[in-house]
This record gives structure tokens, sequence and C-alpha cells, in this order.
């Protein structure tokens, strides 16, 4: 199935080539877990921090789950942020 990708700051640079102002459509297979995607894209687990698919938060303990993305859904992660 087909996903849209979102990597913000820090670990944006993990993108493949053709990504597009950190967003990029990826094709992930329909059991794929979280963690198998930010696996796959060399994302240090340590620094996806906030995982939301469509807006909605994923706890790291739900990452491990497959099925839980469907076709045209947007997967975003960001880092924990530094600084106050």
């Amino acid at each position: 199935m087909r996903i849209t990708l979102k990597l913000y700051a820090t670990i944006s640079q993990h993108l493949p080539a053709g990504s597009v102002k950190n967003t990029v459509e990826i094709d992930v297979d329909d059991d794929a877990s979280l963690h198998d995607i930010i696996d796959k894209y060399n994302v240090p687990r340590e620094l996806a921090h906030l995982v939301l698919i469509n807006g909605v938060f994923v706890c790291d303990a739900d990452r491990d789950q497959g099925g839980l993305l469907k076709q045209d859904d947007v997967l975003a992660i960001w880092p924990p942020v530094a600084g106050g």
C-alpha cells in the first residue's frame, strides 16, 4: 500500500532522494509496523519521539504492532525537542 512519510527537523536527513519539503510517498507492506518503517529509513528509534498517524499519536508500546497503517495514511515523525 502507499502512504505518505513525513520526517521533521534533524531526522529529515533520513528521507530518500526525491523527497519534497520533508515528505515522500512510500510503499509499505499491509502488515508493516511503524518500527519496521522507522528502521527501514534508518531513523534511530530514540529519535522517533513523536509519531503520528493522520495526526493521532502512537505510543512507543504500539509501534511494533502491524496493521495500524491504511492506504493513503500519513505517518509523521518528530525528534525530541531540545532547549527551552
